[in-house]
């Protein structure tokens, strides 16, 4: 199985299924790929801001794709003449032979820079792909259920915000580590812009230094295997 990193909280998982979360690139100043390069049978979308909800829709459409998320956000993907399936918090389905489960997330959705188009609760998911287990925290700050989240299944990867402003910090983000217990984790939502500029290698450092999990920075455009 392949991950790549897309840049800001974006990801392909290429592996029996190929698997697109959140992809933002579109307007995205770090992203190196186009949207017409990607073809995934699955676009996982956490919630509606436009730096997630990105070019989700035009993937899922140019590829015959799947978009899932929160039943609001799928709606509005499904009136935009995507195909869909609507999943809930907490709620967990297999879908083209992946199960995915939707996780709870504390941010905001909506769509527009006007008046906002309300797009459901954000999420996170947790994927099972080829005897893998990865969870994707989407936009978040850190909350207590993590433990929960960690406790309950073996995590092998987790994709965790460490910008802060809108999302954890490096500092909530090592806490969250330690109660995900994940086996690798690869920090996203950073240094996009300079608002969320961070250090990920130290970030690195310290979740290697204070944990048993291995970090892998990844640039947008570098993949690693799992």
């Amino acid at each position: 199985m392949k991950l790549t990193f897309l840049g800001h909280a974006g990801f392909l998982v290429e592996g029996s299924t190929n698997i697109v979360i959140d992809p933002f690139l579109t307007g995205n100043p770090k992203a190196k790929t186009k949207p017409e390069d990607v073809k995934a049978n699955l676009v996982l979308v956490s919630h509606g801001h436009g730096d997630h909800l990105g070019d989700s829709i035009a993937i899922a459409k140019q590829s015959g794709g799947t978009v899932v998320s929160v039943h609001e956000l799928a709606g509005f993907a499904g009136r935009q003449g995507a195909k869909t399936h609507a999943l809930h918090i907490g709620g967990s389905n297999t879908i083209d032979g992946v199960k995915i489960k939707l996780t709870p997330a504390w941010h905001g959705s909506g769509f527009g820079d006007g008046p906002m188009e309300y797009l459901g609760t954000p999420c996170g998911f947790l994927i099972w792909l080829d005897g893998k287990i990865i969870y994707h925290s989407g936009d978040t700050g850190l909350f207590g259920d993590m433990e929960l989240i960690g406790n309950s299944q073996p995590i092998d990867l987790a994709l965790l915000p460490i910008g802060d402003n809108y999302t954890m910090g490096p500092e909530d983000a090592l806490k969250a580590v330690q109660m995900l217990k994940p086996k690798l984790v690869v920090p996203m939502h950073y240094n996009t812009w300079p608002l969320i500029e961070q250090d990920p290698d130290q970030f690195k450092k310290d979740v290697e230094t204070a944990t048993e999990s291995k970090v892998s920075v990844l640039a947008p455009g570098e993949s690693l295997e799992l």
